[in-house]
């Protein structure tokens, strides 16, 4: 699961609210809130479900919060709901409310908390920073994937072999970031070169003119002499866009 996952997820909420919502509302907005709770928590876990496919081992928890009490709304014939642009679909976000049909439009927004449990990778113990990681530091176990941004390891053989780049406490949940960037290959070094476009690729071989440092731009010399830049994907391999 990747963040375009959540970006899906966002898509598929709108459309989902564009098409569903549509509620009664009086002078008072809690006459109506328990309704509007109950169609956020629906629609959401629909388009985290569908976001996710056919997985069985994710477990998806809408928890929505309440509106400002002190808010008394217009009556309203028909709600929108939707996700603000640049809100987070997963994690601690808020939805927006607001009435197309009415004698007074308005908008408000209903906090929300969308939990993603599935299984990740976690420490065994505590780590300190530096340590290789071996198969017996690691276990599987289930973690909320949608405390932070970037995705959980979700193998163990992933992780094996890695640096920790800072200390982690025992079953504590490891991601990409918490690990050491690996170098692909040093200044000097022969790489194969991928030149990679839109529906084909090329290979030749060259000569490293930086570090191949994972997730860094490098760059490397052709046999025609030219110099080109990329991004080090694999043990003396850079891929370069066209």
């Amino acid at each position: 699961m990747r963040r375009h996952i959540a970006h899906t997820a966002v898509a598929l909420m709108l459309l989902a609210f564009g098409c569903s919502a549509v509620a009664e509302s009086d002078a008072n907005s809690g006459g109506v809130e328990t309704e509007w709770t109950a169609k956020v928590e629906q629609l959401a876990m629909q388009a985290a479900r569908a976001a996710l496919g056919p997985r069985s081992d994710v477990r998806i928890e809408v928890l929505a919060g309440k509106l400002d009490p002190r808010l008394r709304l217009a009556p309203c014939a028909r709600v929108d709901f939707f996700l603000p642009p640049g809100q987070r679909a997963w994690g601690t976000t808020r939805v927006g409310i607001r009435c197309l049909e009415g004698p007074t439009k308005w908008s408000v927004y209903l906090p929300l908390t969308v939990k993603v449990w599935a299984p990740a990778v976690q420490s065994v113990t505590a780590l300190p920073s530096g340590i290789v990681l071996g198969a017996e530091h690691l276990t599987m176990g289930l973690s909320d994937w949608a405390l932070a941004d970037q995705t959980p390891a979700s193998e163990i053989a992933q992780l094996t072999g890695r640096q920790l780049a800072r200390p982690v406490a025992a079953g504590e949940t490891l991601r990409e970031a918490d690990l050491r960037r690996r170098q692909w290959f040093s200044a000097g070094e022969p790489v194969t070169i991928v030149a990679v476009g839109k529906g084909f690729s090329a290979t030749s071989i060259g000569i490293a003119l930086t570090p191949g440092v994972e997730g860094q731009t490098a760059k490397v010399r052709t046999e025609d002499g030219r110099t080109l830049a990329g991004i080090p994907k694999a043990s003396r391999r850079i891929e370069i866009p066209l």
